[in-house]
């Protein structure tokens, strides 16, 4: 496999597709020693193929705002892989929504879908529409709207969207009821729902949940209990109050979380009524995590940073892509922090993963740390075919299970010969070859 030739094709039919571009490179500099050993792969362009997205559905959305006026944004659904399964992945709704990123995520995705062990594909859709600062009533009438495009092609076996960024249970029942009226079919072709109608026990926090359960794998690989460690939590939303829930109950103490505005440090833990207060600022719709510390004395707001210069044992990012840079990692790396969990889908950049893997530490990637999300969404799936709902407990240990078979997945494929775990190299191989060879099996489609 020639990377260079591959992706100096991709950056000219792709130019300035920095996220997407970034996804692939990691990849395929990870996956180019196993691939090497297969020329089976070579011979059917395997890598060609996967790189580039199934197809791309590109619409306007046309909605009225409560005072009357038309406005207009871009709605997008990439159908990256299906070669295991149905495409599936979130929904976002955020004012820096574009191709690129949408790209990244449904490429990430498919890799994601296939560590988890169900028959899930890869993809990603949102829209530049932000919810912040939108009534109700406008967001269910941009839902419909955006629904009246992307109908025609999702379906429970075609294709799952569920949440991300900006899309909560509220958005995905919106989504859900328009396509119910439009195909008069009650089917579980959305993930996320509410639980009267098909959602999943433990769904909102599942994302925070498995990253911890794969956290404590990494942990116990080197002999070390998560009880009474430190945790820096960057984010507030649904994905960071699971990750302070889920580290709390584990007997861990986390420290921070963190908004657009800066971070909050609060010594004394982040638990009980603060993990509550987290879901009420995020309610708020005001996107900043100040008022933490007055509604808290003993906490500290510091503005315009991120929390990665706190001395820790456990850094987890929770927020959005690239969210911890080179200087973050050396900060992380001179204060001796033990474990790097990216919960965020691509939470570091590539200079700061060179650095943790450079000074053999325990790191592993968002693919395979925050696969509790979309799994917990296959099992949402699951709940739907057979028209039933299983306790939260069920949920929580079937996820338990998936997250320690992701975990031992990475160590087979990433373990090195001086016995240092490669998370990135485990997780991607790993999710790699499962796609790759359910490929090869149908053929050149």
């Amino acid at each position: 496999m020639n990377i260079e030739r591959i992706m100096a094709s991709l950056e000219a039919k792709h130019p300035g597709e920095l996220e997407y571009l970034q996804a692939v490179k990691e990849v395929l500099l990870s996956i180019e020693e196993v691939y090497n050993q297969h020329p089976e792969f070579e011979k059917a362009k395997i890598i060609e193929r996967l790189v580039e997205p199934d197809r791309i559905f590109t619409f306007r959305v046309t909605w009225v705002d409560d005072k009357g006026e038309v406005q207009t944004n871009l709605g997008y659904r990439v159908q990256f892989n299906n070669a295991i399964g149905p495409y599936k992945g979130g929904v976002r709704f955020h004012a820096s929504v574009n191709l690129s990123i949408l790209k990244f995520l449904g490429f990430e995705q498919t890799f994601k879908n296939a560590l988890t062990t169900l028959p899930m594909g890869g993809a990603k859709g949102g829209s530049d529409f932000s919810p912040r600062g939108k009534s109700d009533a406008e967001i269910m009438r941009f839902c419909q709207a955006f629904m009246l495009e992307l109908w025609r092609h999702v379906g429970p076996d075609m294709d799952v969207p569920a949440g991300d960024i900006g899309v909560g249970g509220r958005e995905v029942g919106y989504m859900f009821g328009m396509y119910k009226k439009l195909t008069r079919e009650f089917t579980g072709t959305f993930t996320g729902k509410g639980l009267e109608f098909g959602g999943s026990l433990i769904r909102p926090e599942a994302t925070g949940f498995g990253g911890l359960y794969f956290v404590k794998q990494m942990l116990e690989t080197k002999g070390i209990d998560i009880k009474g460690k430190t945790v820096a939590i960057s984010g507030f939303g649904n994905v960071a109050w699971g990750a302070a829930t889920k580290a709390t109950q584990l007997g861990a103490k986390v420290v921070t979380i963190s908004g657009p505005d800066g971070y909050i440090y609060d010594p004394d833990g982040i638990s009980g009524e603060k993990i509550d207060y987290m879901l009420e600022l995020r309610a708020s719709g005001n996107d900043v995590v100040e008022p933490y510390a007055e509604q808290f004395p003993g906490s500290t707001f510091v503005p315009g940073k991120r929390p990665w210069e706190v001395k820790v044992d456990i850094a987890l990012p929770c927020a959005t892509q690239n969210e911890l840079n080179g200087d973050d990692a050396r900060h992380l790396i001179d204060n001796q922090v033990l474990c790097v969990g990216e919960i965020s889908n691509m939470g570091c950049t590539p200079e700061a993963i060179d650095l943790f893997i450079e000074h053999k530490m325990m790191y592993a990637p968002g693919k395979a740390v925050n696969a509790g999300g979309v799994a917990t969404s296959g099992l949402e799936m699951s709940q739907n075919a057979m028209h039933l709902s299983w306790s939260a407990a069920e949920v929580d240990e079937k996820l338990h299970g998936i997250m320690h078979a992701i975990h031992a997945q990475c160590v087979k494929y990433g373990t090195e010969p001086d016995g240092y775990i490669n998370y990135v190299k485990g997780a991607n191989i790993a999710g790699f070859m499962k796609v790759a060879h359910a490929m090869m099996g149908q053929g050149i489609v």
